[in-house]
């Protein structure tokens, strides 16, 4: 008789949501049961529906979400012991109109082909869905033919340049040196991108297994995985994952009897933003401060300690074990114009379904987010989605229909980035939000080049003062002119699109900047100096719920007579607008 296998998500976002003692209920319940097996995986993609429970049994595959302990226990009970699938907690069923159905069905999971699917700890399941079989393919070609063969997929780098992954590989190939290093970037220190950490927490075998057959067509014995210290989870399996395939015979010394040799090992980042940057990242890994150069010379030509070096981020390099197993051509269906392939986008932000969703490359905005992500949350109206992290842009409900690939999103004045998608609905103040990623850059910024260390201080200053109601309109022009010196006269990629955010909310929101200056008010009343709290005398009832939560006591009032807010002593914390029980506060 066949098992039946509970699988619980275990990556960050499940154990963030109380995943861990979902886990062991079941395990309590169904320890020692030989027909059912326990398994942890990873994230699936569906992290607002954290934690999630899957249930294999007679042929069927159940999911459900938001799992406490008390459905965890009616799940063992019910389903896994009599067959009795709980409906109400049911988002994923192939025979039934499941919520999330339409979500999964809408994505091509390439990327995310096996996460939440296999225990990420165990080779053997890698294994099972034709792990390692791409490298064996590999390992019988020339590496020019399988170099020929990443050119004719499409594929371009998932970091954000987009620049051609066969021709990087083509370049380090043809570069002369007595050593090659193989680098993959798993730093990924984009606000509210999460790609990255989810594939290496979820399957971490896909990427040892494209980084050997990298290594093999550029001809590389040494891989680095530069991964931030503070993806602690990721580098627990991706150790795990190394040692299991050193002593399956996949990493190591003339690996599956080919010849070819090729180890990896992790180097911690401290989680400095620049370090993303290739040849900051180099300057790290070689102990050094994390600074960029200048290039030429190139990485392919002059890397990690001079020698040559290819990077590849996380994403870019968990497509080519799938590539080499269905082809170049199979990979090219997918994606449109001279973006091929899939994307994966952390969907973050005011959104109904916040999580990873990988689509064909050339779906539009406006279906990835309200379709896709569901929609605005609370059905507040859409204002714009930031893409491409602190280096991209703000795109507006005007654009939404633009389609999703590299020079359609570059045309908006954004960029693809590595894949953060952060949506803003009416509620959210679109010069805070430049102020918030401006002050990032400017934090993260290594100092080096002036425009960028100087230049982003004094673009943050206008801001601030234009949050505070003290700008001018001749601060706009400014910005303008300050933002095209910062992007002229910076090294590395961080300081030429660190004033990205201030010019695309300048370009597509400039009538919100101007009411801050000229009105002195936010349209959104988010800018504390700009709003006034007010309480309406007529709708009052005097119940003293805001006087007794306000942390400044700056309300006062009798009882059952209406209360009056001191604006003078009001911090704007918005307590006292929560906790009323009949709306009779409002923003101003």
């Amino acid at each position: 008789m066949p098992k039946t296998v509970v699988k619980v998500g275990l990556a960050s976002c499940g154990v963030a949501a109380g995943a861990v003692p979902i886990y062991e209920t079941l395990t309590g319940i169904l320890a020692g049961r030989e027909d059912v097996e326990i398994k942890k995986v990873g994230c699936i993609g569906l992290c607002y529906m954290e934690p999630i429970v899957e249930v294999e049994r007679d042929g069927k595959s159940i999911a459900y979400g938001k799992v406490d302990t008390a459905m965890a226990r009616e799940i063992a009970e019910s389903h896994v012991e009599r067959g009795e699938i709980v409906l109400r907690g049911v988002i994923l069923d192939p025979e039934s109109k499941a919520c999330e159905n339409e979500r999964m069905d809408s994505q091509v999971r390439i990327v995310l082909r096996n996460s939440g699917l296999i225990d990420p700890e165990k080779i053997e399941e890698y294994l099972a869905h034709d792990g390692y079989k791409a490298l064996e393919k590999a390992l019988s070609m020339t590496p020019i033919q399988v170099i020929d063969e990443v050119l004719a997929s499409g594929l371009r780098g998932r970091g954000g340049a987009g620049f051609p992954t066969g021709l990087k590989w083509k370049f380090a190939n043809g570069a002369k040196g007595d050593k090659k290093y193989f680098v993959c970037n798993a730093d990924e220190g984009d606000p509210g991108a999460f790609m990255d950490r989810s594939v290496l927490e979820s399957d971490p075998h896909s990427i040892i297994e494209g980084m050997a057959i990298g290594a093999y067509a550029i001809g590389s014995d040494e891989g680095i995985i530069y991964c931030r210290a503070e993806y602690p989870l990721a580098i627990k399996h991706l150790n795990v994952a190394l040692e299991q395939a050193r002593k399956k015979g996949f990493l190591g010394k003339n690996i599956l009897g080919s010849g070819f040799s090729f180890d990896i090992h992790i180097k911690e980042g401290a989680g400095a933003f620049v370090c993303g940057e290739e040849t900051a990242m180099i300057a790290s890994i070689e102990g050094r401060r994390g600074m960029p150069r200048p290039r030429p010379p190139f990485p392919a030509n002059s890397g990690v300690f001079g020698k040559p070096t290819n990077i590849n981020n996380v994403e870019t390099i968990a497509n080519i074990p799938w590539i080499m197993m269905h082809g170049a051509a199979k990979f090219a269906e997918y994606g449109i114009g001279k973006s091929r392939g899939t994307k994966v986008f952390a969907l973050a932000g005011k959104i109904k379904k916040g999580g990873l969703a990988e689509v064909p490359m050339g779906m539009p905005l406006r279906e990835v987010i309200f379709s896709v992500a569901g929609g605005i949350a609370e059905n507040k109206k859409f204002k714009a989605v930031q893409l491409g992290g602190p280096s991209g842009g703000c795109i507006p409900e005007s654009l939404l229909d633009t389609p999703v690939d590299y020079e359609s999103i570059n045309a908006t004045g954004a960029i693809m980035g590595s894949g953060g998608m952060v949506v803003m609905d009416e509620t959210t103040c679109i010069v805070d939000v430049a102020k918030f990623f401006l002050a990032f850059v400017q934090k993260e910024s290594c100092g080096k080049c002036p425009f960028c260390r100087i230049g982003t201080k004094r673009m943050l200053e206008i801001l601030e003062r234009i949050t505070e109601g003290k700008g001018v309109m001749e601060d706009l022009d400014t910005l303008l002119d300050l933002a095209h010196q910062v992007k002229e006269g910076s090294l590395c990629g961080l300081g030429q699109t660190a004033p990205n955010p201030v010019m695309t909310t300048l370009k597509y929101f400039r009538e919100e900047y101007e009411a801050h200056i000229r009105d002195k008010k936010c349209p959104a009343k988010v800018c504390t100096s700009l709003i006034h709290y007010v309480i309406d005398p007529a709708a009052c009832i005097g119940c003293t719920k805001c006087a007794r939560n306000c942390p400044v006591s700056c309300i006062a009032g009798e009882v059952k007579k209406p209360h009056v807010i001191d604006d003078e002593k009001c911090i704007r914390c918005g307590q006292c607008k929560k906790v009323c029980p009949v709306g009779a506060i409002s923003v101003e």
